[in-house]
């Protein structure tokens, strides 16, 4: 097969799917890992694709769920600094809500010597978390969900109305000015639901990538949070348009020695 047609399947592939692996792509078109690397370095200067490691990804569809294990491995200095910031929101004594995303293990890592309640759905923070003696753990169960290594489905909803929290730093798909906060996927969107009406004070971690765009499932509207803590400056439509809201804007800036945060 001709490299030009090759990475043209690749195209059609990623469109549909989203996301792929190197592993995958290399059996399924009977060339060397390294083949595939140089495709799809090529496509991301292209403007394509998102490199990580392993694999490759894109943000564009609604029903775009990007599979852990390329998640894990991208912008991971955006939310190490996006968990610091959280660190500084969290206070010993709280009960807190993490849910199934990435940044939220991140936020696990940076809250491990701190004198809390964790309640999660994920299984990554379960393990991380799991013998610290200076934190109360409390699992979420439901349906396992090995794609995203967490517990999703009505049974987690149910579960979380035994708890009240008092702050929950949840992840998204998507933010769009129009269309509110979104998710991929409907179960993902119930839980996250269900922490609104059971959280004092609601957090969404949001890296860059994620402003600006909609995805299949309406979480919820602007006014129901407290903050967006998120790893770069947002544009002054942003800025205006959370103050009107009354949502604070917290910025994590990996590549500044100081956080900072304002309110709008």
């Amino acid at each position: 097969m001709l490299a030009i047609t090759r990475k043209s399947e690749i195209r059609d592939l990623i469109l549909e799917k989203k996301s792929v692996t190197v592993t995958e792509l290399a059996k399924l078109f009977s060339v060397t890992e390294e083949t595939i690397r140089r495709d799809l370095k090529q496509m991301e200067g292209e403007g394509f694709l998102i490199r990580t490691y392993g694999g490759a990804f894109i943000q564009d569809g609604v029903e775009n769920n990007v599979d852990l294990s390329l998640r894990e491995t991208t912008f991971i200095k955006s939310k190490q600094a996006i968990a610091n910031r959280c660190r500084q929101i969290i206070h010993n004594g709280d009960s807190i809500f993490l849910d199934s995303s990435t940044t939220a293990l991140a936020i696990a890592k940076a809250v491990s010597d701190m004198r809390l309640t964790v309640v999660t759905n994920s299984l990554l923070v379960v393990n991380e978390l799991c013998e610290i003696p200076n934190i109360h753990l409390v699992c979420i169960g439901g349906n396992y969900t090995p794609r995203d290594k967490a517990f999703h489905g009505l049974s987690t909803s149910a579960s979380l109305t035994t708890y009240y929290l008092d702050k929950t730093f949840m992840s998204c798909r998507s933010l769009s000015m129009e269309h509110g906060i979104t998710d991929s996927l409907e179960s993902v969107a119930a839980v996250r639901q269900s922490l609104i009406e059971r959280s004092k004070e609601v957090y969404v971690v949001a890296d860059f990538s994620k402003f600006d765009k909609t995805s299949f499932i309406h979480i919820t509207d602007f006014e129901h949070i407290t903050g967006i803590i998120t790893d770069r400056k947002l544009s002054i439509q942003w800025l205006d348009f959370l103050a009107k809201h009354n949502v604070e804007i917290y910025e994590a800036r990996s590549d500044q020695p100081e956080n900072k945060s304002w309110n709008p």
